[in-house]
């Protein structure tokens, strides 16, 4: 999930601005202004309230209960690969706690937890003989949930590889990894399938395929930026290219696979987890609105479009050319509606203009430039709106209105669900815990982006059917570390993993309960 700041700054190269707008942005007090303006009755019965994690961020026990190793546990424990140098080893070990942290969302009224299964607990080297171990684990926090009335909607991948696969033949990268992703997806429909209902094949592999293999700032960390001088190995012009397409198709076959041994029996449904940032253009220009629509066809459209229409933009054919890979027609075919829903994990909206100079991609020789567009969150020298803690994320609650009526107009009103929507807050040592836990910029931020969200529903006619709070706890934040606080509790790092309710669970606990 989430943007990184390098990747900004290799995107856009503005790192002293940004730098000067993190030194004049302050802290401003919402509270006196932050309304309920909706409640779960501002939504349509059935409507899905929930929040969301990921195995590498929250479970911690790396090394229990036979778990194999995997690319980001390689990653964190690289020599500056983590800003905070910390590792997630522990994280916020909820894989011993979960029984608390169940208890924590039944309190708030949530309806369903967002989880990812690591492949690596269940075949610890990716492939072979499954891990009895991870099978346990998996069915005692999907048991506990459903006793306490809380839906599990579960993430197959969410970035964390196992090491293995890494190893034996670059894991993305080779076709290989559709028979095995395949095979471990299969053994997660026969081991829960009896009682996960919602099921999600990959988390954000736009992020993972830039980060991972553009710009190297996230695993497994290739790139050919500066002729390697910044990652070993990689090209950055096009591996992320081959892996999204391995992805896709890897996608494809588990949704073949789920359609014709297990849905009937299981009644689920599956789909997809996009982050999807909204663009805006930055002017009134034929240009940059063509911009703004290309830097969504080179971040959403590239899967999307796939999964619709059977093919990747045109506008990516055409910058792209001979590097963007090519669908057979069976596989188009295949690729083509294979899903139920769509996941959008959505934060922030961006401003783009054309990039007239190419400058950037002269200069990098990388996927981010192909585009044509510049995104940046300000114009004129004023941003886009408040900023939260991280260096990308600014807070502009009608974008989310605004990206649903752009999914409903382009790919014919698909069920959406946001799989994950918030805001962080600094970790920082000179903020007590008591200041720490009133979080009004918080509630702030979920009011306008909910109130947004009904009106997409009610007044626009968006098939919108769920929404999960990015993040139940404070969290490991991969390259960020511990730096990031996105938890609607807030995690004591200095006292055992203690978890206090901010000011943001009790708004929940109201919005969840009120009726009109």
């Amino acid at each position: 999930m989430r943007v990184g700041l390098r990747e900004m700054v290799s995107r856009n190269g503005v790192l002293l601005l940004v730098a000067f707008l993190l030194l004049v942005s302050g802290f401003q007090s919402f509270l006196s202004d932050a309304q309920e303006i909706v409640n779960r009755s501002s939504f349509p019965k059935g409507f899905v309230f929930g929040t969301a994690s990921s195995a590498f961020q929250y479970e911690g026990a790396v090394k229990e209960d036979g778990r194999g190793g995997t690319v980001w546990d390689t990653f964190a424990h690289t020599f500056g690969k983590v800003i905070d140098f910390s590792n997630a080893d522990v994280a916020v070990d909820q894989y011993h706690r979960y029984p608390e942290d169940v208890q924590l969302m039944a309190d708030m009224g949530m309806d369903a937890y967002r989880f990812s299964i690591a492949w690596s607990r269940i075949f610890p080297n990716g492939t072979g003989k499954i891990n009895q171990a991870g099978i346990d684990h998996y069915n005692k926090l999907i048991d506990a949930l459903l006793a306490k009335g809380i839906q599990p909607y579960v993430t197959l991948y969410h970035w964390d590889l196992p090491q293995a696969l890494q190893d034996r033949y670059k894991g993305w990268l080779d076709p290989q990894i559709i028979n095995d992703f395949a095979v471990y997806a299969e053994t997660c429909f026969q081991k829960f399938g009896d009682r996960v209902k919602h099921w999600i094949t990959f988390n954000e592999p736009h992020t993972f395929a830039i980060q991972g293999y553009d710009v190297g700032l996230q695993a497994p960390g290739r790139c050919s930026i500066l002729l390697h001088l910044f990652c070993s190995a990689g090209n950055s012009a096009t591996e992320p290219y081959i892996v999204a397409h391995n992805v896709l198709r890897t996608h494809a076959k588990v949704m073949d696979i789920y359609r014709k041994k297990y849905k009937d029996v299981q009644k689920g449904l599956l789909g997809i987890a996009f982050d999807v940032m909204w663009y805006e253009p930055a002017s009134n220009s034929p240009q940059d609105i063509d911009a703004a629509q290309r830097a969504q066809d080179f971040q959403f459209g590239w899967f999307m479009d796939p999964l619709f229409f059977g093919d990747y933009p045109a506008s990516m054919r055409k910058r792209v050319g001979n590097r963007l890979p090519t669908f057979s027609a069976a596989e188009a075919a295949l690729v083509k509606g294979s899903l139920d829903f769509v996941g959008v994990n959505h934060y922030t909206t961006y401003y783009a203009r054309n990039n007239s100079t190419n400058l950037i991609g002269l200069l990098l020789n990388d996927t981010l430039a192909d585009s044509g567009a510049v995104t940046l969150p300000f114009k004129n020298g004023k941003a886009i709106g408040d900023k939260a803690s991280s260096i990308w994320l600014y807070i502009v609650p009608e974008g989310i209105r605004s990206l649903m009526n752009y999914i409903k107009t382009k790919y014919g009103n698909p069920p959406v669900f946001i799989t994950e929507n918030g805001m962080d807050d600094p970790n920082s040592p000179f903020i007590s815990i008591k200041n720490a836990l009133k979080d009004e910029k918080r509630i702030k931020y979920h009011s306008g982006y909910l109130a947004n969200l009904s009106a997409s529903i009610r007044e626009d006619g968006c098939d919108v059917r769920g929404y999960f709070v990015w993040s139940l706890l404070d969290n490991w934040e991969w390259a960020a570390g511990y730096t990031s606080r996105f938890g609607l509790y807030f995690v004591d790092y200095n006292d055992k993993l203690k978890r206090y309710p901010k000011n943001s669970v009790q708004w929940f606990k109201s919005f969840l309960n009120k009726t009109v």
